[in-house]
């Protein structure tokens, strides 16, 4: 369980790179009306929705697993758990769930258009959603100690 948890952990940062890489990308693209790229563009937000799904798995195995996911629920129940318990069982899963639905659907829209700059927005706009979801919930005090 130690190895998915520092997976997951070290993967987090990568994840977080390339979101905001695809993120800003799709701005660009979208704010220049260039032509969306196979090459670049849409390798770029490809890269960033596996990476996201494969972080999510690893997440789920860990939340089912762990002390700090479900069983912490089941143990503690939801009155007896601190904010940074509640962070690691609820919060933090429920919401990253959330984050990769809405790259998801981004992903999913923009190759429902031919239009360039629909393409970048609409990866521009839910990657970001996703990404802030992402940033809210990240276990911040856990991630630097």
């Amino acid at each position: 369980m130690e190895l998915f948890q520092n997976v997951h952990s070290y993967l987090a940062y990568i994840v977080l790179a390339i979101l905001i890489i695809a993120f800003v990308n799709a701005l660009i693209g979208y704010a220049s009306n260039k032509d969306f790229a196979l090459e670049k563009d849409f390798r770029i937000s490809l890269f960033a929705l596996i990476l996201s799904h494969i972080q999510l798995l690893l997440g789920l195995i860990l939340y089912f697993v762990s002390t700090n996911g479900l069983k912490a629920i089941q143990e503690l129940g939801m009155g007896g758990m601190n904010s940074a318990a509640r962070l690691l069982a609820l919060e933090h899963p429920v919401t990253n769930v959330l984050a990769v639905v809405f790259i998801t659907i981004g992903w999913s829209r923009h190759k429902k258009t031919d239009n360039s700059k629909k393409k970048f927005g609409r990866i521009a706009l839910f990657y970001g959603i996703g990404l802030v979801l992402i940033l809210s919930r990240i276990p911040w005090a856990q991630w630097f100690n």
